[in-house]
């Protein structure tokens, strides 16, 4: 007997052990692994020039590699191409005094990794033809409005994680009868609070970022969004929701924060094609430098409005309970 049980504090802490391995592996492999494996595929960029100078950039596109895929296209058709965040810089030709020019035209409306590397293939392909090559950046950001999209979007979801869980293990300690109205009630009141921190931090951190009706409501989106998905996952698993909330936190950073060409091709469909960071702060990030009307601003628009109706409709759902019970309230009883 006494063998027995001395064998049992020897068998939890192998467990423990390989359980901390485990866990250790899993989250390295969805988070620090997108990183070590990131190397550029099929960048998109652009080659624009007029027409006695298209034969120079359809040279230029045809000796792009793996690593770009390039748009020969007008001047005109570029920009818009730029715009809509298509490509992620453009490289335009024009004639000049001195024989051919060269202007490599970036973006601060774009993902920041797309930025580097465009700017690092453009101005070597520039440099490549040679003549003169300056650089020129529309829609400028700050490093503020660089790091802003994805912090808010982050932050918003930590926001909703701590109210939620906070709730549902003070309710469940407390023994309170939860109805669908405080659940709703507690979606609404940590949007509003929690873009309220989230609007004051990127004041703080610069005061020229554009907090209009446009970004605020986009926030609020947000902010519904993941706090009603949240909410509803707790309902439904109870506190165990948070072995999958949890790690969705980590994987912001590390794999919405790239652009997919960037990602191993097992990274890009299985992680970044569906995280909700990713609609969130790239939308923030058409809308906080000005392009508003980026197709990406609508996509995250749809995807967090579906995920909102999705998780307030779990949320509202009535609590089941015998037919003869008498209707919950929220009072706990004091212990004697």
């Amino acid at each position: 007997m006494a063998g027995s049980t001395s064998r049992r504090p020897i068998a939890l802490v192998l467990a423990l052990s390989v359980a901390g391995a485990v866990v250790a592996a899993v989250l390295g492999l969805l988070t620090f692994g997108a990183q070590a494996t990131a190397r550029p595929d099929a960048v998109p960029l652009a080659v624009s020039a007029p027409a006695q100078l298209r034969p120079v950039a359809e040279r230029i596109a045809a000796n792009g590699g793996d690593t770009v895929a390039w748009r020969v296209d007008t001047p005109e058709g570029a920009r818009a191409r730029l715009a809509d965040k298509d490509v992620y810089g453009i490289l335009e030709l024009a004639p000049t005094s001195g024989g051919l020019g060269a202007t490599v035209v970036l973006s601060g409306a774009v993902n920041p990794q797309g930025t580097q590397i465009a700017q690092q293939v453009l101005t070597g392909a520039a440099q490549a033809i040679g003549g003169e090559v300056r650089t020129v950046t529309v829609n400028p950001a700050s490093i503020a409005g660089r790091t802003a999209p994805l912090a808010a979007s982050a932050l918003l979801w930590v926001a909703g994680l701590v109210a939620a869980a906070g709730f549902v293990l003070l309710a469940a300690r407390a023994g309170l009868r939860v109805r669908p109205v405080h659940r709703l009630g507690l979606v609404a009141g940590v949007s509003v609070v929690g873009v309220a921190a989230v609007a004051g931090l990127l004041a703080l951190w610069d005061s020229a970022l554009p907090l209009g009706v446009d970004v605020l409501g986009f926030l609020l989106l947000t902010a519904v969004a993941f706090a009603a998905v949240q909410g509803a996952l707790l309902r439904l698993l109870g506190i165990r929701a948070m072995a999958i909330l949890g790690p969705l936190y980590l994987i912001a950073p590390a794999v919405a924060g790239q652009v997919p060409e960037l990602l191993n091709p097992v990274y890009r469909a299985l992680l970044w094609s569906w995280t909700p960071f990713r609609f969130a702060a790239e939308g923030l990030r058409s809308l906080v430098q000005g392009t508003g009307s980026a197709p990406d601003v609508r996509l995250g628009v749809i995807v967090l409005a579906a995920l909102a109706v999705a998780g307030l409709a779990v949320l509202s759902l009535p609590s089941r309970r015998p037919a003869d019970a008498p209707e919950p309230v929220l009072t706990a009883t004091r212990p004697r």
